[in-house]
Parts: structure tokens; sequence; C-alpha cells
């Protein structure tokens, strides 16, 4: 079964069994979450949203991505600023997807 949910401002198409990476969430690992924003389960679309339906993920782990520099500079005027950023992350696994 197939479904698209929203979370953290973005949308993530999964399949039951799938592993995926979304904003993090404050939640402990090994405790599950469900989502009940879902647009889109078993062929159904909802609008915005389906009734009933919701997809419960397992947290596997929380983390932090790769650095990423962001560097500013301005021309002949001896600017220079260097910064680096690491967006956290939860690994979550797709338990269930349920729709009534």
């Amino acid at each position: 079964m197939k479904a698209i949910f929203e979370s953290g401002g973005k949308q993530y198409y999964v399949n039951e069994g799938d592993i995926i990476y979304v904003e993090k969430l404050e939640a402990e690992v090994g405790s599950d979450v469900e989502f009940s924003k879902v647009l889109f389960a078993n062929g159904k679309a909802g609008s915005p949203y389906l009734d009933g339906a919701k997809v419960i993920c397992n947290v596997e782990k929380h983390g932090k991505q790769k650095k990423i520099i962001v560097f500013k500079y301005k021309p002949k005027k001896k600017y220079r600023n260097r910064k680096g950023h690491r967006q956290p992350y939860t690994k979550l696994v797709v338990k269930k997807i349920a729709v009534k």
C-alpha cells in the first residue's frame, strides 16, 4: 500500500517498510509516531486530507546531516563570513498505512 503524507511542511511518498528521513520530531527512539495528515492512500485522494487515514512509523534514530558551508563575501571590501550548518533529522521506518 502506498501513501503520501505531510510532516514538517514537506510531503513524503512511502510504502510499508520504507525508511525515510524527516525534520526532527520530539519523540523517543523506539516509539511509534502517527501522522494523520494523509493526502493520498491506496488509490484514494483527499481534499486536502483523507478522513480516518493514518501512517504509523517507528522512530529508529535522531541525528544530524552532513555539514554545509555558507560563505558570503563582498569583493574589494575585505568582508568574508563563513558559517557551517548541520540540519537535525529523525530516521523513521514506516510500519503501517491504515485507511478506513
